[in-house]
């Protein structure tokens, strides 16, 4: 009986039916596995390339008008943990950011695309760099699936503004948890 009505419902909603759920992933970065190097912050001590690792995603809720990027470590040490990256506007069309895509100019991210200030001080990809000897930190990589195009943020936005204006308008999100001590 459940094999029917599996078969009925692919026929009736094909898009539906074999959809999935939504999915962030990355083929530089594994689930539940260490930040490789190449994506480790440089400076405060960490010798990294502090490159943005590529990500990808697929079945947004159909409603999906807009995406926002954030990575966040709970770990830090600063009572309010740290924004690594925050990327809002991205478009509807969008699948996937490019390795790289976190550097300070922003070129190969989408048209429309807008890098927020993080803890860093920057509009830019910031890699880990936990303090040495700290247990390994926890970094969160969070897609945001939203139903506005665009999130109207001042050009000095916090990365807490920013969050507060995802959450607001998010429909659907996807994530990963990557870490990395040293």
């Amino acid at each position: 009986m459940l094999k029917t009505f599996v078969l009925a419902a692919s026929l009736l909603m094909p898009s539906l039916a074999f959809a999935g759920p939504f999915h962030l992933f990355s083929p530089d970065v594994k689930p539940g596995n260490k930040i490789g190097d190449k994506f480790v912050f440089n400076g405060f001590g960490c010798k990294g390339e502090n490159v943005s690792p590529a990500l990808e995603w697929k079945n947004a809720p159909k409603d999906t008008r807009s995406y926002a990027l954030t990575v966040y470590d709970p770990d830090a040490p600063t009572g309010s943990g740290w924004w690594h990256w925050v990327v809002v506007n991205i478009p509807a069309s969008a699948a996937q950011l490019p390795l790289g895509a976190g550097s300070v100019d922003g070129q190969t991210l989408p048209v429309g695309a807008v890098q927020v200030r993080t803890d860093f001080g920057t509009a830019a990809w910031g890699g880990p760099c936990p303090p040495a000897g700290d247990k390994p930190h926890h970094y969160i990589f969070t897609l945001h699936a939203l139903k506005t195009e665009k999130l109207e943020l001042p050009p000095d936005a916090t990365a807490a503004l920013a969050g507060f204006m995802i959450h607001a308008n998010e429909i659907g999100k996807a994530q990963f948890t990557a870490r990395y001590g040293r």
